[in-house]
């Protein structure tokens, strides 16, 4: 059944929330931990990729979802009480992997070794996006959208999301002329100025071009990578 607004004069059909329907059914099947995959910040200009996993074995906490669509405050909250009523591991691929092997693989990556810091071995692994990451050792499914459809995913994003945030905002304390504490690294019209004033960081990831194109000229990007 879809949500409806029930404040409002006009029926207004909701997104639908997650709900443990995935997980129910990897059980039916003979699961036991089944574990919610989700990376944060693939897209921005600056700093790490953040994978968790998260495995309820009692009941989610409410109001989980696609991190993006909750305010920080709520996702502060949430984040409390996933580490309180889950299990919960998180993994970080630094800037010079990304620029080493590719976004993708870096993620998957970190997808890959937050499974494996799991304190129990999945049965069973529901991961966002399209790409289940290399190596493992039970099922897996890729759910596009997963973040808004299943509670172990929707976890799963809320705790890389606040991880990475925090991360940031340490990285801001570091580097005050590039605001990473506000716009956690992405391409604003803010972020895109700093680069061109200051140039890259050590943070800043060369293989993107918008960074590529403010590395000092006759510096190619491997011989800068070694530099940092």
């Amino acid at each position: 059944m879809p949500r409806v607004k029930a404040d409002s004069p006009v029926l207004i059909e909701l997104p639908p929330e997650p709900t443990d329907r995935y997980e129910k059914r990897a059980r039916r099947r003979g699961a036991r931990f089944v574990a919610g995959l989700d990376e944060a910040g693939r897209g921005p200009l600056a700093g790490p990729v953040v994978a968790a996993a998260v495995v309820f074995e009692g009941r989610p906490p409410k109001g989980l979802d696609d991190s993006k669509k909750l305010a920080a405050q709520e996702r502060e909250r949430l984040f409390e009480l996933i580490l309180d009523r889950g299990h919960v591991s998180v993994a970080v691929a630094s800037r010079a992997r990304i620029d080493r092997m590719n976004i993708l693989r870096a993620s998957l990556w970190a997808m890959a070794r937050a499974l494996d810091g799991l304190p129990c071995r999945p049965d069973h692994v529901l991961v966002d996006g399209r790409d289940l990451p290399p190596g493992l050792t039970c099922p897996g499914e890729a759910i596009i959208g997963g973040d808004g459809l299943s509670v172990s995913i929707a976890a799963a994003s809320i705790v890389a999301k606040v991880t990475r945030d925090r991360l940031m905002g340490r990285l801001g304390l570091a580097f005050p002329d590039y605001g990473f504490e506000k716009h956690m690294g992405y391409g604003t019209p803010f972020h895109q100025e700093a680069l061109r004033r200051h140039g890259p960081c050590p943070h800043h990831r060369r293989s993107f071009a918008p960074v590529r194109m403010r590395l000092e000229p006759g510096i190619e990007e491997d011989e800068a990578a070694r530099l940092l």
